[in-house]
């Protein structure tokens, strides 16, 4: 490809200033600059078109024309001068034909841009960069018409070259693939804005007192908005272990609001015990991002104190908080007081550990909970059942289980629709007194 020919035909027809015309051919000459590249073209161009127009040769005073006003070259001006070559003032285009000077405006930009950015902690960042359809439209016209196959987009040299620049100005990296900012910029507008994206902490909690749900319960009344059936609170419990959470990270963040996600969730009447259930809290913009978590972990646990302790904290990504979603029938432990309608023998508890270990659970979604989940059919096993007795009528079973069990479910029946139950074998009516969850395990 005759590259300063080609270059000239382009000149010939709109006028170009050097990043536009250097873009065209930015896959030849590395560790150049569009803008270089096309002032090293409009250069070479210039001398080429000299040394002809000093030959008396026509074909160059018309090249250096096409320079001085398409290619807003002062040197063709001048030479033209020199030649006492008058360019009429009409023929000076006052504008690139492709990015009208915008390029002319990003210091501009990247000023804004940096000045946005003091108000956010992060160590990583990327440029995304919004162009106005008609002008990918013209370019994308320019291209096809001179056979474009060397060059770069409008969109990709903005992005690259602001890029470049606010890590001259920052000493912040460019990260591709999970940037914690995205800087958006409309190089036509001028407008800029920034895209935070969420910091994400994983750990485990426990819940040490009964009566408190995982998230936050809306008043069913008021949806809400608070009324009178919830003390204008819109909530049906006063607190939840997301909240008591959440809190304290949200005020060392500064973010705009927190999503808790974690691996299952237990009854509000039960608690969470062992080494924890893993958790994810998500944190919209975030100001903070550079976290002490050992301090952190301290601040949650003394506000929640008696309640909810945090513990295992540390950085993660949302690939976590899929491998915790898809953890969510991973094996469990319960232990559960279980009270009878007579009393049992030995025997009675050896039988049920026996029938329940290695066993396959058949379980309709709980009356109790039918109101809000689809009526189905679900199969969990059961890998072990330990049981000891604490009195005639009470005994304590420890279950080791396939994530997903309903275990109080397990224990009564719920009128047949749970099979085999405690209830069922025993044909002695049970029900649980006490529920809770003494591990999750969860693998890295």
């Amino acid at each position: 490809m005759d590259v300063l020919g080609k270059a000239l035909e382009m000149l010939e027809s709109y006028p170009l200033c050097d990043h536009c015309l250097g873009r065209q051919f930015a896959l030849l000459g590395h560790s150049l600059e569009n803008d270089e590249r096309g002032k090293a073209i409009k250069t070479v161009l210039t001398l080429k078109a000299h040394a002809l127009a000093l030959s008396s040769s026509e074909e160059g005073v018309r090249a250096l024309k096409i320079l001085a006003t398409n290619g807003f070259s002062e040197t063709a001006k001048k030479l033209l001068h020199k030649m006492k070559k008058r360019i009429p003032k009409k023929s000076l285009p006052e504008k690139c034909f492709l990015c009208e000077n915008r390029f002319e405006t990003m210091d501009t930009l990247v000023e804004k841009a940096c000045k946005k950015l003091e108000d956010y902690e992060y160590s990583s960042f990327l440029v995304g960069v919004k162009l106005p359809v008609d002008v990918e439209e013209r370019e994308d016209e320019f291209k096809a018409k001179f056979e474009v196959s060397y060059g770069e987009n409008m969109r990709n040299e903005f992005g690259r070259v602001i890029g470049k620049k606010i890590v001259e100005r920052t000493g912040k990296n460019v990260e591709y693939k999970k940037p914690e900012v995205v800087v958006l910029v409309n190089p036509f507008t001028g407008r800029i804005s920034l895209q935070i994206n969420p910091l994400y902490i994983a750990g485990r909690y426990r819940k040490l007192v009964r009566g408190i749900p995982q998230s936050k319960w809306l008043c069913p009344h008021c949806r809400g908005k608070g009324c009178e059936k919830c003390n204008w609170t819109g909530k049906l419990y006063p607190e939840s272990v997301e909240e008591l959470i959440e809190k304290p990270f949200l005020d060392a963040t500064m973010g705009a609001k927190a999503l808790f996600h974690a691996s299952g969730r237990e009854d509000i009447d039960a608690r969470m015990l062992g080494n924890g259930r893993p958790f994810v809290i998500e944190i919209i913009k975030p100001k903070k991002r550079f976290l002490d978590l050992k301090e952190i972990e301290d601040v949650v646990n003394d506000y929640a104190k008696g309640k909810v302790e945090v513990s295992a904290l540390e950085f993660a990504d949302k690939d976590t908080v899929r491998k915790l979603k898809k953890a969510e029938s991973a094996q469990k432990e319960y232990s559960v007081l279980i009270e009878f309608e007579r009393a049992v023998t030995a025997r009675d508890l050896r039988l049920l550990e026996e029938k329940l270990t290695n066993s396959i659970i058949k379980q309709k979604t709980p009356l109790r909970v039918l109101h809000r989940r689809a009526n189905l059919t679900r199969e969990k096993y059961i890998y072990e059942v330990k049981i000891k007795k604490l009195s005639p009528k009470k005994a304590e079973m420890r279950i080791r289980c396939q994530g997903g069990l309903y275990v109080k479910e397990l224990v009564t029946g719920d009128e047949g629709r749970t099979t085999p139950s405690v209830s069922e074998i025993l044909q002695n009516k049970a029900k649980p007194i006490k529920l809770d969850v003494l591990n999750v395990f969860m693998k890295k």
